[in-house]
């Protein structure tokens, strides 16, 4: 080091450090070997029962929130709907609801009657039973 550059007391501190005993020497340091990590294998997933089940509640939960978030409006209204000019009709033996529509339908429009005479009566499906009698609106 240049005594020449530095300050007095610069000098005197640099050399106190010098002449300290071990200055300039290393010291061993312990050295530790670390194995490289291998590459990352795929990890299979493994899901307890109660995993299972909180994700089971937890699907539920949202499937709930979309359907009352999406589904919360009803078509039906309060106002009645325009009336229908109907007719009564008495089911006999051998009558099928095709047969009582073709009478009153347009040409070409038998199965739109089918599915109007079954709102009107209310019925699940298109079978009637002999006595029966419906509605069915005038053609």
């Amino acid at each position: 080091m240049n005594t020449t550059t530095g300050t007095i007391e610069e000098v005197s501190l640099m050399s106190t450090i010098a002449a300290a005993p071990g200055f300039g020497t290393r010291r061993p340091t312990a050295t530790r070997r670390v194995a490289p990590r291998p590459a990352a294998a795929p990890v299979d997933v493994r899901l307890t029962r109660r995993g299972r089940l909180v994700l089971l509640v937890l699907f539920l939960g949202l499937v709930t929130a979309a359907l009352m978030g999406l589904g919360g409006q009803s078509a039906a209204t309060g106002e009645a709907g325009d009336p229908v000019p109907t007719r009564t009709v008495v089911v006999h033996e051998g009558d099928t609801l095709w047969a009582i529509a073709s009478e009153v339908a347009a040409p070409g429009d038998v199965r739109e009657m089918i599915h109007q005479i079954e709102e009107l009566n209310a019925l699940s499906g298109a079978s009637l039973s002999e006595g029966q009698e419906i509605a069915v609106p005038v053609g």
